[in-house]
């Protein structure tokens, strides 16, 4: 076992774990963050996507000795303290657009959103429907459509 700390939604943590254990079992079963979900395991559905130093990435597919104690990691729990309110905005326009249905690939997908939005706007442009195109995240329950509407809603209030 290895001890190993980095920032987890704006707090420092250390845990004690094997080196070459995934972080999202870090975050799952050690820390009790559960809003990243697993789904394959292997860097291909996205139900864990979380932020990396602010851009998004899979848990599933990082070891825990790959982050740092500098590295800042951000899940769907920690998004909202992100703008400092009850809810982030791209979660408001997920509830207004009526987004989910089964719900389990959601927090992945607020959190690849969130992530294409300042990826757009870093590179001087509003997102566009090339760029929702590039987000990857599975929905078993295909409300690509709603999920499309409701990032256009939730950029234009972040």
């Amino acid at each position: 076992m290895s001890t190993h700390t980095f920032i987890l939604n704006g707090k420092r943590v250390t845990v004690d774990v094997d080196d070459n254990l995934r972080l999202l079992w870090v975050l799952r079963d050690v820390l009790d963050v559960t809003g990243p979900k697993y789904g394959c395991g292997i860097n291909v559905c996205k139900a864990c996507t979380s932020h990396f130093n602010g851009k998004a990435f899979n848990p599933c597919s990082v070891k825990v000795k790959d982050v740092g104690p500098d590295d800042e990691i951000t899940t769907i729990e920690g998004l909202p303290d992100t703008v400092g309110k009850d809810l982030h905005p791209m979660q408001e326009a997920w509830l207004e657009y009526d987004v989910a249905q089964c719900g389990y690939c959601q927090p992945g997908q607020i959190m690849a959103a969130v992530a294409k939005v300042k990826q757009a706007r870093a590179a001087g442009h509003e997102i566009s429907d090339s760029d929702l195109d590039e987000i990857r995240n599975i929905c078993r329950c295909g409300t690509y459509n709603r999920i499309r509407e409701a990032i256009k809603a939730g950029a234009a209030h972040m």
